[in-house]
Formats: structure tokens, C-alpha cells, sequence
């Protein structure tokens, strides 16, 4: 009896599959296996591996004695400062200068330095000013000016000048007298402008002037500055045209309506008027007619040349 079964048809063809999937299992292992050594032998050749670069760290060489190659090569990290971190810092700093600038005593006033007074003096222009321990950056150098200007009209020009750490100059221009204006039991000072201004006392060489009625009111000055003037410019002139024929020791006499004049010593009053133009005329006018009244054994109470063309004068009743 044959120990060999004889295989149904189904079991050859099932067989016949079985050897064909193995051999395509080989095949593809083997395919596999090739492809995987070519490719890692095309990037070991033509694309060489690169490490990535370290973006937080900075590389030095330092050469330091008895240290070898690998010991002085190291790394220091970069630092970054935040936005937050930046404004702290800033605040910090501004904040701290603040305090500083407004408590520190190197950087207040103490006093002014004042230039080119002759009447007013530094401690009246400090006690207008009332900067004493003020820091020095909050003063402003044309306000200081316009105080001034307003408490002293003896002041024709003021220039202030601030500077660190905490000076403050000032150089004042003052107008001088010329008339000293007496009226109403009390006196003043007039400058060129016609302008007055508080008395320092007595000053010699002024020409003195004693005001019977106040004089006119005139209009305002140019600079704003400034006071109006107490007299007309006009009105200077003419005192300073009269005042070279006035006798020794006798005052200018002023009254509205007939301007200037004096009690002549030989009896009798003189009325010139206000007009500048024509002082030196009514003085020749003046003097002509005293002598034709002294011809004349006349001896008047008043002269009047106001009208140098139409002179009069007038006797005692």
C-alpha cells in the first residue's frame, strides 16, 4: 500500500500560492534592503548633516595664560531686556532726576545779581522779584523783566538772564532825573521822557520846578511798559531852554494857562508859557521890554511874553 496521499486539486493550487507569496516576501526584502543602502550612502555624500546654530549664545576666544585651547573657548549668553524691564529703568531714572532737580538747594535761587542800579537798589529789585529758593528752571526770564518794569517806571530797560546751576542776573537801565516837580507839599522826579518817578532823596543839579496847578494829563507811552508821562516832552524842552535865564536861587513856577515863569527879584512875575520853540526869542522879547518899562519908570506886577509877537504886562491896582 503507497504511504504517499495523493492531493486533491484544491490543496495543489492552495500550495502553489503559498510558494509564489513567499518568494514575492523575498523579493521585496530584498528590493528594500538595497534601496536603504544607496540612500544612506547618497546623504553621507552629498548632503552632509548640519547642526543647528545656537541662536542664544555668542561664541569668544580669549587667550589666557596656561590654558589650554578647549579651556579658553566658552559661551556668554545674550541678554535681552524686555519692553517692561526697559520702562521700569526709564521711570526710574526720570523720577529720580525729578526729585533731585526740585529738592536739591545747589539748584535754587538765592538772590539776583543786579548790574546797572544807581537809585533803585539790589535788595528792592530782590524783594520784586520774591524768587529766593525757587528752583532755577521754573523761572522765566520775561515775566521777571515785566515785574520789574511794572514796580519801578524808574526802570527803562530790564534784561534777565537765568543760567545752572542757579544764577540769576539782572541788568536794569534806569532813567535819570532831570526836574525835580514839587506840587501839593511833595516832590517828584521827571526824566527826559517826561515821566516820573519816586524821589531818592535830594539830588543837586536838577531844575526845580514848583507846580502852582497840576499840569495836563497826557496820553500813554509807546511801550506798554511804561507809565504815561507826567509832563509833555515839549514841556522838558522848554524848562531846559529857561532854566540857563532863570535868576540864581529862584525856582520855575508853573500854573496851567500860563506855563512856566518865576518871581523875578525886582518885583514882578513872568509868564513864558509851555511852547519849546521859541524860548530864546521870548527872552530878547522879555528883557527889551523890562528895560523899555524901566525907561519909562514903570514898574509891573506881571510880564506876560507867552505871544512873543503880542507881549503885555500889567501894574499893581
Amino acid at each position: 500500500m503507497n504511504d504517499k496521499r495523493i492531493l486533491s486539486r484544491a490543496e495543489l493550487v492552495r500550495l502553489r500560492r503559498q510558494q509564489e507569496h513567499s518568494k514575492q516576501l523575498q523579493r521585496a526584502s530584498k528590493t528594500t534592503a538595497r534601496h536603504v543602502v544607496v540612500t544612506r550612502a547618497r546623504k553621507d555624500i552629498t548632503k552632509p548633516v548640519r547642526q543647528p546654530a545656537r541662536k542664544n549664545a555668542r561664541r569668544f576666544q580669549i587667550a589666557l595664560p596656561h590654558l589650554t585651547r578647549a579651556e579658553m573657548s566658552f559661551r556668554l549668553p545674550r541678554l535681552r531686556l524686555g519692553w517692561r524691564l526697559l520702562s521700569f529703568v526709564l521711570v526710574v531714572i526720570f523720577g529720580s532726576a525729578l526729585y533731585f532737580a526740585f529738592n536739591l538747594p545747589e539748584l535754587r535761587v538765592t538772590e539776583a545779581q543786579v548790574t546797572g542800579s544807581r537809585f533803585v537798589t539790589p535788595a528792592e529789585i530782590n524783594a520784586a522779584l520774591d524768587v529766593s529758593g525757587q528752583p532755577v528752571f521754573l523761572l522765566i526770564p520775561s515775566d521777571l523783566e515785566t515785574r520789574l518794569r511794572l514796580n519801578y517806571p524808574e526802570l527803562v530797560a530790564v534784561h534777565v538772564t537765568v543760567s545752572l546751576p542757579n544764577l540769576l542776573s539782572v541788568s536794569v537801565t534806569e532813567r535819570q532825573p532831570l526836574i525835580r516837580w514839587e506840587q501839593g507839599g511833595g516832590y517828584t522826579w521827571i526824566s527826559e521822557d517826561g515821566i516820573a518817578f519816586r524821589p531818592r532823596g535830594e539830588l543837586a543839579g536838577l531844575i526845580p520846578v514848583v507846580a502852582l496847578s497840576a499840569p495836563p494829563v497826557e496820553g500813554g507811552a509807546g511801550d506798554p511798559l511804561s507809565p504815561a508821562p507826567f509832563i509833555s516832552a515839549e514841556m522838558v524842552q522848554a524848562l531846559k531852554g529857561l532854566v540857563a535865564h532863570v535868576p540864581p536861587g529862584v525856582p520855575i513856577l508853573y500854573e496851567q494857562g500860563v506855563g512856566f515863569g518865576w518871581n523875578d527879584p525886582r518885583g514882578w512875575r513872568v509868564h513864558f508859557g509851555t511852547k519849546a520853540g521859541d524860548v530864546e526869542l521870548k527872552i530878547r522879547v522879555y528883557e527889551a521890554l523890562v528895560a523899555s518899562l524901566a525907561q519909562k519908570g514903570i514898574r509891573p506886577v506881571m510880564i506876560n511874553v507867552m505871544y512873543p509877537s503880542a507881549p503885555y504886562y500889567r501894574l499893581n491896582e
